[in-house]
């Protein structure tokens, strides 16, 4: 069960208390509060080339719903013993051997209203709506074409258009959706002077369509980082196009494009977010298919793509040894495909349903020799990986993983971490 739970339970039987008439006898209130997350303690040794550290890291993820009627919510989500990209540890050895840092703050990650338009009006006029459109307003998260392109929580809202279909198309399901923030976006192409990415004067807007069709699933998005005061030169737009699709007894495959573009820096600067990625991910289909999981992703980056908002790379989903962990400091590849090209060639095996392991082997080549400026690596990366996950029980997990990286004209990077995850 959540860690609390009031008036209306989640996943529970009846019979339940008639609702309570306050926006309209065909919209009733049953108000429910739930608070539910996990806690996670991380034991991790990561060396980054530039440093090397060992400590234990703690990190509270908590979220707060407030279910209201059958369609609208009020959800907050906080992270207490974060701060500032920050989180709570104890180094053992390393830069800031023999301290710790307590970051604990209060601050609001996510905080926001959701609801259907449809489902409101035929409160308010005791008259059925005919149409249906969800919206949510606030401190909105946002996750489009699983995270790549867009992965953040920014001020501001969107609402969608769900449930169209047209026969002669062969569109059987399509939703559109249209979003804005105007601050606390983020984006790995603006920065501020002192480091750190920006995000108090940026704004974002654009839509992104979801469309299955002949035998397909199609995503596309279009949308724009419009800055603000010294960083409005660095505005730029996004445009992405994928197509997933499973082939026969053989393959799953994704094709996704992202083409980043219109930035014009001023006095001739650098361009930060300029150029286009392609990134195909390929699972096999096995005589297991639900436990034994062989998998291929490959990707080309020409100059500088960027994702529309996020705090990550493009790459995040190529493979383990591209996944940043934001808790321990885990070593990853070079995540940005800035004028890069490599693959991820690994397996999954999910045993009966009761654990997993993932072993990979990834690779990236730097186009344009050592110094092509705007480029994050330096030169060619290589790494082998390895995750281990065991559920203890309903609420226990324990995770581990290790990799090693060789980076030509840079330090090797490699590291070592076991976590232990409550839920609640």
């Amino acid at each position: 069960r959540p860690l609390v739970e009031l008036g209306r339970s989640i996943y529970t039987e009846g019979p339940f208390q008639p609702g309570v008439d306050v926006v309209g006898e065909k919209n009733l209130l049953f108000p429910g509060l739930s608070v539910y997350g996990d806690v996670k303690a991380v034991v991790a040794y990561a060396d980054g080339g530039a440093n090397e550290v060992g400590q234990v890291a703690a990190q509270l993820n908590l979220d707060i719903d407030l279910k209201l009627t059958a369609t609208e919510r009020l959800h907050a989500f906080i992270q207490p013993l974060d701060k500032g990209g920050k989180f709570t540890r104890y180094e053992f050895f390393g830069d800031d051997d023999d301290n710790g840092d307590t970051a604990f703050n209060l601050n609001i990650e996510t905080l926001f209203f959701e609801g259907d338009m449809g489902a409101i009006q035929t409160g308010l006029t005791g008259k059925d709506a005919d149409y249906d459109l969800p919206f949510a307003v606030g401190f909105t998260p946002f996750l489009f074409q699983n995270g790549i392109w867009v992965d953040d929580a920014f001020i501001g809202g969107g609402f969608a258009v769900v449930a169209k279909n047209s026969p002669k198309l062969d569109i059987s399901n399509m939703d559109v959706t249209v979003f804005g923030g105007f601050t606390e976006v983020n984006t790995p192409a603006i920065v501020k002077d002192g480091g750190g990415l920006e995000d108090n004067e940026l704004s974002v807007y654009g839509f992104n369509a979801f469309i299955e069709a002949n035998e397909g699933y199609y995503e596309v998005g279009l949308g724009r980082i419009h800055g603000r005061d010294e960083f409005r030169d660095q505005s730029y737009n996004s445009f992405t196009a994928a197509f997933t699709k499973r082939y026969g007894d053989i393959v799953s495959n994704s094709v996704r494009g992202v083409w980043t573009f219109g930035q014009d820096r001023d006095g001739n600067a650098q361009q930060t977010a300029d150029g286009f990625a392609l990134l195909v991910e390929n699972s096999f289909i096995t005589h297991k298919p639900s436990t034994l999981v062989p998998y291929f992703n490959a990707f080309v980056g020409f100059d500088r793509p960027q994702p529309l908002a996020d705090d990550t790379g493009l790459l995040k989903n190529t493979g383990i040894n591209f996944e940043a962990d934001g808790l321990s400091g885990f070593p990853s590849l070079d995540d940005s495909a800035n004028d890069t090209w490599g693959a991820a060639l690994g397996v999954e095996y999910l045993f009966n349903l009761d654990q997993q392991i993932v072993v990979e082997a990834a690779f990236l080549q730097a186009v344009g020799g050592e110094k092509l400026a705007g480029r994050n690596a330096k030169n060619d990366q290589y790494a082998v990986g390895m995750r281990y996950q065991l559920p203890i029980s309903a609420t226990w997990i324990f995770r581990s993983d290790a990799m090693y990286g060789w980076r030509r004209s840079d330090d090797d990077i490699s590291g070592l971490r076991m976590e232990m995850r409550r839920k609640f």
